[in-house]
């Protein structure tokens, strides 16, 4: 009997492992199983996103000049108020990208001294490029960005020769606005205190500094890289590649030390701030003046009207409209259609 009674115990044992066994591969694989599944749903969402991207409107010049007059058109359609306020927003979105390149490659007197090629690279690589960044993916009305798409969609007939004006005007003057805003608060900051602000002194003078000539042709370069990231930008299908867009020709038309009518609002605001000799006169005539002319150069001729030459409606197809009449009139015909 006592070894009946163990031989029992042991088969019950044997069993109980054996269920515990089955019970833990049925685990395990339900585990498996769940894992799998998780898997197949993840590659389904990736297969997803690349279908539609695949799917997705092509990356070409042709459609990056349509989505900019889409863009332009929509600029041009917006309200005064609406214009001024995110005017003021880029305003200050530019500042703050041309004080973080000051506070970074702008304070570097060694490496300017050493290596002034990495020091503009410096500059140029972390500070504008974000401002930019911000305005576009934020939300924001930078007149010098406006002066290419608005001007492309009025040259389409998708915005009036008013609405053109009432957008580089209100645009501009929210940006100086903002630029202000932005320097009085940096002062008050002391974000750059002692002998700190010999930087800023040291830029803004070197800005007014400039023949008119030399300030228009800078002017026109730099609004040509200007333009042609927020074009480019335009373009691209995520905000990853809209950062890419942005990086490059912002950070080359700082490394060439160009002029662009909006950080100079700031960054020669910010240097009178700091101590800089300069006059209300020298700020506006021997700067500003000539760098807006040659931003919108730039940016109207060399980047709106070479890409309307190139694939814009052909003569006689579809005139820039003269009035909000006729533009009303071509929207009413191509609805037609």
């Amino acid at each position: 009997m006592p070894k009946t009674f163990q031989m029992s115990k042991l088969v019950k044992a044997l069993l109980f492992l054996a269920g515990c066994h089955y019970a833990g591969l049925g685990f395990v694989s339900t585990e498996l199983a769940d894992l799998r599944m998780a898997q197949i749903s993840s590659h389904s969402r990736f297969t997803d996103r690349i279908v539609r991207r695949s799917t997705a409107t092509p990356v070409t010049p042709k459609a990056g000049y349509e989505k900019a007059i889409a863009l332009g058109a929509g600029k041009a359609a917006l309200t005064a108020r609406q214009i001024l306020i995110l005017g003021i927003a880029s305003g200050c979105h530019i500042g703050f990208g041309a004080l973080l390149a000051i506070a970074g490659g702008g304070s570097s007197p060694g490496l300017a001294a050493s290596n002034p090629g990495a020091q503009r690279i410096l500059m140029g690589a972390f500070g504008l490029p974000m401002g930019l960044f911000m305005t576009l993916v934020g939300g924001g009305e930078l007149a010098t960005g406006n002066f290419a798409v608005v001007t492309a969609a009025r040259l389409e007939g998708k915005a009036t020769t008013k609405q053109l004006l009432k957008s580089w005007g209100l645009a501009y003057a929210g940006n100086f606005l903002g630029s202000l805003l932005l320097a009085a608060l940096a002062f008050a900051a002391a974000v750059l205190p002692g002998a700190a602000a010999s930087a800023p002194i040291a830029i803004a003078t070197k800005k007014v500094s400039l023949t008119f000539v030399q300030a228009l042709c800078k002017g026109i370069l730099c609004n040509w890289l200007v333009c042609m990231a927020v074009w480019c930008a335009t373009n691209a299908q995520d905000v990853a590649g809209k950062a890419l867009a942005v990086f490059l020709p912002i950070t080359g038309f700082v490394a060439l030390g160009l002029e662009h009518s909006v950080a100079n609002m700031f960054i020669i605001a910010y240097g009178m701030a700091c101590g800089a000799s300069i006059t209300l006169s020298q700020f506006f005539l021997r700067n500003l003046l000539p760098v807006t002319i040659g931003n919108i150069i730039g940016g109207a001729l060399a980047v709106a009207t070479t890409y309307w030459m190139a694939f814009g409606q052909k003569k006689g197809e579809n005139a820039p409209a003269k009035s909000e009449k006729d533009l009303q009139a071509a929207y009413t015909k191509t609805a037609a259609d």
